[in-house]
């Protein structure tokens, strides 16, 4: 019970650490909504990419289009894809980069 309170925690404060980086953004561009663990973003071609705590795998699960990831945390905190070991920072901005047409960085 502990590790899952812990857990929540950490993935709680990673998806508030990226609302509060896209909410300097132009609204008209990316508009997001944090709600229950759960982080949705719709861009302004109206495509969306969700982000939600996964409390029962100990996992962040992010989707966009028809592709999805899991990261895990590790121990200084850092989420990692659970398959190619990417970063999930990495991931998110390429996202927002290719779908902003300008680099994005978290």
């Amino acid at each position: 019970m502990d590790d899952d309170i812990r857990f929540a925690t950490q993935a709680d404060a990673f998806l508030e650490k990226v609302l509060e980086r896209l909410e300097r953004e132009d609204p008209d561009e990316v508009d997001c909504d944090l709600a229950q663990g759960v982080l949705t973003i719709q861009f302004a071609d109206g495509s969306k990419c969700v982000m939600n705590r996964q409390t029962a795998a100990h996992q962040i699960w992010l989707a966009h289009g028809a592709t999805g990831w899991h990261f895990a945390p590790d121990a200084e905190g850092r989420w990692f894809n659970t398959k190619s070991r990417g970063e999930l920072n990495d991931v998110l901005a390429d996202i927002l980069t290719t779908q902003l047409g300008r680099p994005f960085t978290l």
